[in-house]
């Protein structure tokens, strides 16, 4: 690995962070965050972000600086991964950008949209005018402020339809405009990458075992400092695996061993899901 930047993808539990952090000590490589469980403070147990010794061994740089208040968007996270990038090579430092989260990687080599969030009211004002004018005639609406969506989404995609006019109308642009300027943060040739991907059995045992590793670390704690804050359980923080399950047992609702067993199984769904679109979005990816 040769490159300035050096792109290392996996699923959890895949040992990418340990293969990371031996990188950079040998090289002096900044570690960046490509995972969007690890931007917040809140997960450190639950989202195995590196330990506090691991990070005072080489400089990482984005893991928990997201409050789990906050959603943070691939956009987001493509805003502030930019300036660290060229921080560091203004530097002539390598970086080794690290995670699991595939959009992020997306983004990084072929570009994606950083189309603005679009509030709930404008969603729901779209979706009820839907509702009211029928396809036909909301598909003419849309026509005037976006006709290449117009044209292009499938009869009977309402999704489409209403997110298309909900960004039209709130930005003020079309989204097949904001969609046509999308850019990769990477220029291709100038960043070498890897996809971590252990045997599956192996992987899965990994994922077993640091289920355990958690919850001596304080993963119960963090939920419970979690739930004492109320936040919106559809906030990015509150899906992370694991919150949902120890949040039963620390209600009384289910036994420790039962949300652990649950955790598990998410777990490896997870990380099942991760090998399958590395698999499928990186085929061209060496493998490690």
């Amino acid at each position: 690995m040769s490159a300035l930047v050096t792109l290392i993808a996996g699923p959890t539990a895949s040992g990418k962070s340990a293969l990371a952090l031996a990188r950079a000590q040998e090289t002096g490589a900044v570690i960046v965050n490509a995972d969007s469980q690890q931007l917040y403070a809140d997960l450190r147990v639950l989202s195995a972000r590196p330990s506090a010794e691991d990070e005072a061994r080489a400089d990482h740089r984005l893991y928990g600086v997201a409050d789990a208040a906050e959603a943070w968007s691939v956009g987001r996270w493509t805003r502030a991964v930019a300036p660290v990038l060229a921080e560091l090579a203004a530097a002539g430092r390598p970086a080794l950008i690290v995670g699991g989260t595939g959009l992020y990687f997306t983004a990084l080599t072929k570009g994606i949209a950083d189309i603005p969030d679009v509030p709930v009211a404008a969603r729901e004002a779209t979706q009820e005018a839907f509702d009211f004018l029928g396809e036909d005639a909301f598909r003419a609406r849309l026509a005037e402020r976006d006709p290449r969506a117009a044209a292009a989404i499938a009869p009977g995609d309402r999704q489409r339809l209403t997110r298309a006019l909900a960004v039209a109308e709130t930005t003020g642009r079309a989204l097949t405009d904001w969609q046509a300027d999308t850019r990769p943060l990477l220029a291709p040739g100038t960043y070498d990458r890897r996809v971590v991907e252990p045997d599956r059995a192996a992987l899965y045992a990994n994922c077993d075992r640091r289920v355990g590793a958690m919850v001596e670390q304080g993963a119960l704690d963090e939920v419970r400092a979690l739930m004492r804050r109320r936040l919106d359980p559809e906030l990015p923080a509150m899906k992370a695996v694991g919150v949902r399950d120890f949040a039963a047992h620390l209600k009384g609702k289910v036994t420790l061993d039962d949300a652990m067993d649950a955790v598990r199984q998410a777990t490896r769904n997870y990380a099942k899901r991760q090998l399958t679109w590395f698999r499928n979005q990186t085929p061209d990816w060496p493998r490690a």
